[in-house]
């Protein structure tokens, strides 16, 4: 895929994660598929706490000399953070918000900029380009995960 097409399913994004909760009743959002398996409510806190380091991460890389872009564990996030507790719909408007904002600043960039790197604390070199191809593909495989999610819980409620 080339830059444009990637910039292009980044910022259809949020629409493909909203279109797979919506058809999500509300009795199965929290369900969740397994232990350690994130519900459908989950998976879009999840999103919503990513897509804000994603934004700084692309940000950091692209206007710092060798940025270190810090991980973290995902799982300890939906925990700590209670993100059953956490309210869906601002969990949705940032994640909107966020990929509009920052759809705006990629769709500018120059072809060089695809080059900038920094170093992430879990995986070594980390470069604009393995972001683009990281976050293009972030919500429509959450999307799936939500999905996948309603299915299982379809089979379970027969």
């Amino acid at each position: 895929m080339t830059h444009e097409q990637k910039i292009e399913q980044y910022a259809r994004g949020p629409a493909r994660l909203k279109a797979a909760l919506a058809a999500v009743p509300e009795e199965a959002r929290k369900w969740q598929p397994g232990t350690g398996k994130w519900s459908a409510h989950e998976i879009v806190c999840h999103c919503a706490d990513s897509e804000a380091n994603g934004a700084l991460r692309i940000r950091y890389l692209l206007a710092e000399k060798d940025p270190l872009i810090v991980g973290y564990d995902q799982d300890v996030w939906a925990r700590k953070l209670d993100y059953h507790a956490h309210p869906l719909e601002p969990a949705l408007l940032t994640v909107e918000a966020v990929r509009a904002n920052t759809t705006a600043l990629l769709r500018r960039l120059p072809a060089d900029a695809w080059k900038a790197s920094g170093r992430h604390s879990e995986s070594g070199s980390y470069t604009a380009e393995a972001w683009l191809d990281i976050y293009a593909e972030h919500l429509e495989k959450h999307s799936r995960q939500i999905e996948r999610n309603l299915e299982a819980w379809r089979q379970v409620k027969r």
